[in-house]
């Protein structure tokens, strides 16, 4: 890959991994609920749904279901209920804290967690229709397509793992600012009804 092609994806993605999101929604709710192991496996589980983004892309699968009628329909729905379950349980659970864990009690297995990101990140559509129209305009057909996918794979995961985490940050230091405080019930709540408005705005959109 050419370095003014690379710096060009580089500024790219930049733009879009700092653009909010469900993802950083998601992962900022993890991090105000279970601390830094949270937003860490929730980062860990959108990181994983861009390399199985990035692999259907490589073998025209992405092309394929793009193709399908009803198919990315099909996917925006339930992805879209998917984030509204979330940010409904967010809402309405009880938030139990420790000393250990200042902004929730124990979270559960790290695996649950991850599974949850790698699922709002799948069953977003629009995740899987941009990757598909944005990484062509980056690829030299005189290049190795693997090599070039390989590159632009690992930038999305440095970049958007840095962003995300970032964010989670601000929610995990504001959780334990506010620890003890019925504040941080309600900032869990704002996250929440944040999750269920992505949601909404995916059912809705064309």
């Amino acid at each position: 890959m050419d370095l003014n092609i690379f710096l060009l994806y580089l500024a790219t993605w930049t733009l879009v991994a700092i653009s909010p999101g469900p993802a950083v929604m998601f992962v900022m709710a993890e991090g105000a609920r279970y601390g830094n192991r949270g937003a860490i496996a929730g980062t860990g589980g959108i990181l994983i749904g861009h390399l199985v983004c990035f692999t259907c892309v490589a073998f025209g699968l992405a092309a394929l279901l793009a193709s399908v009628s009803g198919a990315m329909t099909v996917i925006r729905i339930v992805g879209a209920l998917y984030l509204m379950y979330l940010g409904a349980r967010m809402i309405l659970s009880k938030t139990k804290r420790t000393e250990a864990v200042p902004a929730a009690a124990a979270p559960p297995a790290h695996g649950g967690i991850v599974l949850q990101g790698l699922l709002v990140q799948l069953t977003n559509p629009k995740n899987l229709l941009f990757v598909l129209a944005l990484l062509p305009q980056f690829i030299r057909p005189d290049h190795p397509l693997l090599t070039q996918l390989a590159i632009m794979l690992a930038v999305t995961m440095v970049i958007d793992g840095i962003a995300l985490l970032a964010y989670a940050q601000v929610a995990v230091r504001g959780a334990r600012a506010l620890k003890g405080s019925p504040v941080i019930t309600w900032l869990e709540r704002v996250l929440g009804a944040a999750m269920v408005f992505f949601g909404i705005k995916l059912i809705t959109s064309k």
